[in-house]
Parts: C-alpha cells; structure tokens; sequence
C-alpha cells in the first residue's frame, strides 16, 4: 500500500502498506511500519492472543462495540497519564486511542466502497502524517472519547447490516492485498484489539 496504511511500529517490521498493531514513534518523528499484517488472516496474533482466522465475521461488530469500551475506560484515566509516552519511540495511550479512532472512521469508508463499488481500489492514507497533521498527543482525551465512541458505534452498525453475498464483495489496496468484505472484518478486528493489549498489556 505504499504510504497507504502505514502504523506506527518498530522499525524491523516495516511495510508503509499497513496498520501496525505495534505502534511507536521516537521523539518528533515516526518510525514507518513496513510489515504486511495481512499475515494476521492466517494464524493467531502471538502478541495479543487474537485468533484472526477463527473469528467470524457476524461477530466483528459486537467485538467493535466490546473494544470501544475498554478504550472509552482508558481514556477516563489521568490526562496527564494518557499523554505520557512511556518509552522514547512508544506511543502514548492518547495517541492509540487517536489511531484507533481514525482507524474505525476509515474501515467505514472502505466498507462502503466495497459495498457501492465493484473491486474499488483503497485510497492511500499516510498514518505517521495523519499522527502528526492531527496533532494525537495534544487532543483532548474527553473529546476523543466521544469520537471513538461514535466511529465505532458506526463501524459496528454498518458490519452488523451486511449480510449474504455482500459478504464476499471486495476492495483492493494500493500494494496488491486484496479483500473479500469478511476478510476485512476479520482483518480489521485485530487492529484495533492488538492496540489494547499494547496499551494494557492484556491478552484476549
């Protein structure tokens, strides 16, 4: 995907074509993720303990509305806690829960472009300039909750209306990965729960 859908993440996995379920940055500047994620389709997360490949895809939207919550829990915390990075290259609570608010918001797009469209091609979407351009570690953490809250109450409504053989409609990124709508689901569940555990250190 190019600079399409890079994560933040350790500078060993790198793959600008994907979300990066390790996210960090160093100080003023982000470490690019240039690993393929898509590996997540095929075997459990070791990391986070996610099953991506047994999860069914009926399931993602109460798993969205389920995930929203634990988030909406952590940022109730201390604000001055949230902010705090606590390593150099490692992203605060706040700025996860930034991503992955943006991250609901465009699965969204995408899942109606699949829906609309026959095989559209995903727009590329930079998320080291969207961190920055957003400015994630100065948002406030009452407002992101709201925002979190809502683009997944969105996301889980619009997986929770799909149905039949809307399910194996598809969608293609800019690096070749291409998706039926129910690997989608599947693929974009663990995103979002693989940035919990970084942020909790629980697995699922």
């Amino acid at each position: 995907m190019s600079t399409s859908d890079q994560h933040l993440a350790n500078p060993a996995d790198a793959n600008p074509a994907d979300a990066n379920p390790a996210g960090t940055l160093v100080p003023d500047a982000l470490v690019p993720d240039t690993k393929d994620w898509t590996w997540v389709l095929e075997r459990a997360c070791p990391d986070c303990g996610l099953d991506t490949p047994a999860v069914a895809p009926t399931e993602v939207a109460a798993m969205v509305r389920a995930n929203a919550a634990a988030w909406l829990a952590v940022l109730a915390g201390d604000e001055d806690g949230l902010r705090r990075r606590p390593a150099p290259g490692v992203w605060s609570d706040l700025e996860y829960a930034c991503h992955v608010r943006d991250v609901f918001r465009l699965f969204l797009v995408r899942l109606d472009l699949m829906l609309d469209q026959d095989g559209p091609l995903f727009a590329n979407w930079d998320q080291d300039e969207t961190a920055v351009a957003e400015r994630y570690r100065e948002q406030r953490p009452q407002v992101v909750s709201g925002e979190l809250a809502e683009a997944a109450e969105a996301l889980a409504a619009a997986f929770g209306a799909v149905s039949g053989e809307q399910w194996g409609r598809t969608g293609s990124r800019s690096d070749g990965a291409r998706f039926t709508v129910e690997s989608f689901a599947r693929y974009l569940i663990h995103d979002p729960v693989h940035h919990l555990f970084d942020v909790t250190g629980e697995r699922v």
